[in-house]
């Protein structure tokens, strides 16, 4: 299948391009996908698209961002309806679109957090970036080069992110150790937790901060059960490296994905190759064969692709 997956929204971090290079390390087939950091679900879709899994299972402590999701895969023409009523609004602003951003902002904050006011926030916000206050308050700027994704666009993408995933996908917003319990054997798990790995520093996508050895305790849980999984967690960019890499005694294997050119770097005037970390389960260095051709290197080198 070519061209890139299709995305409801722009959101920083979303491993959309990077799909078709972590699929490689799924098997063709099995029974359900499980996300407990979907943010915009780009892998969910990815899979979805191919026809990989049966069921699926949609998870962000960002109840918002779930929303969503929710929306566009089980009622989508609503949701763009909704979406154009709000995006169209900003064009009869004497003050221009930006007044008009602040204005769904506050409205968000003070408790109408639609899926169609949480999605014109993220399609107008700087960089797609999903930002919080201390006080739980979105609290990101608007895009001033740009008037966010029309619906149009909108429409073509989410009715197909719905043929591929409604009637097959449960969504939860809760923490992510109760989405690994509910994780069975015959399910393939995929972790993105927030950028650099994890740390108990409150990261401002989130509502809160995720714990270092508490997710090194729900990796170890998930290898005990023999649930298959695959992590996203550090990476590197020219001689620099981001995180720190898993503990070698969980038995994972470290791909470095070239995620491309750093744009940071290129406005430097250096050209430096971003690498993204994928980490595989014990059960998918077995299964998978392109996991298994990596396997040709010691378990613990960083095989870069």
């Amino acid at each position: 299948m070519n061209g890139l997956v299709p995305h409801i929204v722009q959101y920083q971090g979303s491993k959309r391009i990077l799909a078709p290079q972590i699929l490689r390390y799924m098997p063709r087939q099995f029974e359900r996908l499980v996300e407990p950091f979907a943010g915009m679900a780009a892998i969910t879709i990815a899979v979805a698209r191919q026809d990989r899994a049966d069921r699926y299972v949609v998870n962000d402590l960002n109840t918002p961002l779930v929303r969503v999701l929710q929306s566009a895969i089980e009622t989508p023409s609503k949701l763009v309806d909704d979406y154009a009523k709000v995006w169209n609004e900003q064009f009869a602003y004497e003050q221009g679109c930006v007044e008009h951003f602040y204005k769904v902002r506050k409205d968000f904050n003070d408790g109408d957090q639609s899926a169609a006011n949480m999605l014109y926030l993220l399609a107008r916000c700087v960089k797609g970036a999903v930002r919080y206050g201390s006080n739980g308050l979105f609290n990101q700027s608007p895009d001033k080069r740009r008037n966010g994704t029309s619906p149009k666009t909108l429409k073509s993408n989410v009715d197909a992110i719905s043929y591929y995933l409604k009637g097959r996908t449960e969504f939860l917003s809760t923490d992510y150790r109760e989405v690994l319990d509910m994780a069975r054997p015959g399910d393939i798990v995929y972790m993105d937790p927030p950028y650099q790995g994890v740390s108990n520093v409150r990261d401002t996508r989130y509502y809160s901060g995720i714990d270092y050895a508490d997710f090194m305790d729900a990796i170890d849980r998930l290898n005990r059960r023999g649930v298959d999984f695959l992590i996203s967690y550090d990476g590197k960019c020219g001689d620099k490296q981001y995180g720190e890499d898993l503990p070698e005694d969980l038995g994972l294997h470290k791909i470095l994905l070239r995620a491309g050119l750093s744009s940071q770097s290129l406005l430097l005037g250096r050209k430096e190759v971003t690498y993204e970390a994928l980490y595989i389960s014990r059960g998918l260095q077995r299964l998978c064969p392109e996991a298994q051709q990596t396997m040709e290197y010691s378990l613990f080198d960083t095989i870069a692709v």
